[in-house]
């Protein structure tokens, strides 16, 4: 006789860069062990790789991370959080005054992402050469690459690129080699390089303002937490 099959809830949520909408579930028992091995390890590599397999597996493997930006892969997994665990999250903060830790509780529920400006639609490194930008993609996240800084900023300055252009033509990324590419990049200068990094810094973001009075020096703070790493 076969045992009976637990029934699980179905949600659905807003996937921030394309307004699409998506069903999801909450994670179960067999998915939290995936995280916690993953946690077990320390390294953000096998943490970012189970978190893709989570929301992968609790969206009926019905999206993929080419379609998804690093910070839907955050909202996503932040509102999967929310609906396996719990809506609220207790996160260490400490006082900008005197430094103690103080306790807050968040509703993950009101975090949003927080869009600073549009994405340029194009942007010019010379008077006839630029580059269509993009948002990064969360599949970069599950490249394998080194934790050195440089090799990971070059990681990120290649992903936002999705084509160059110049008088002539049009000329996308995909057919473009790796060398190719790292040849062009090398060869911008400081000016140049500070747009396509502008796209990285002004990507949208987790956000959410909290106000709390510390619990040593009874002073009031705010602050805006930034990122899924603050909300864990």
């Amino acid at each position: 006789m076969s045992l009976p099959k637990i029934a699980t809830p179905k949600y659905t949520l807003t996937v921030p860069s394309n307004g699409k909408q998506i069903e999801f579930r909450p994670f179960l028992v067999k998915e939290e062990k995936l995280l916690l091995l993953a946690q077990e390890t320390k390294e953000s590599k096998e943490i970012t790789k189970a978190i893709s397999e989570v929301i992968k597996s609790c969206t009926f493997e019905k999206i993929s991370l080419d379609e998804l930006t690093n910070f839907d892969l955050e909202y996503i997994f932040l509102k999967l959080r929310a609906k396996s665990v719990g809506e609220v999250a207790e996160v260490s903060v400490k006082c900008k005054h005197c430094e103690a830790s103080n306790d807050i509780e968040i509703n993950l529920d009101e975090v949003e992402v927080i869009k600073k400006e549009d994405l340029p639609k194009k942007i010019m490194l010379t008077d006839t050469v630029g580059i269509i930008p993009r948002y990064i993609s969360a599949s970069i996240m599950n490249v394998n690459v080194s934790d050195n800084a440089n090799d990971m900023f070059s990681l990120y300055i290649r992903s936002v690129i999705e084509s160059i252009f110049d008088e002539n033509d049009v000329y996308p990324i995909s057919n473009t080699s790796r060398e190719e590419l790292d040849e062009f990049i090398d060869s911008l200068n400081r000016e140049q390089m500070s747009k396509i990094e502008a796209v990285i810094n002004n990507a949208p973001k987790l956000e959410k303002e909290v106000k709390f009075k510390c619990i040593k020096c009874k002073k009031d703070n705010t602050y805006v937490l930034s990122g899924a790493e603050s909300f864990f």
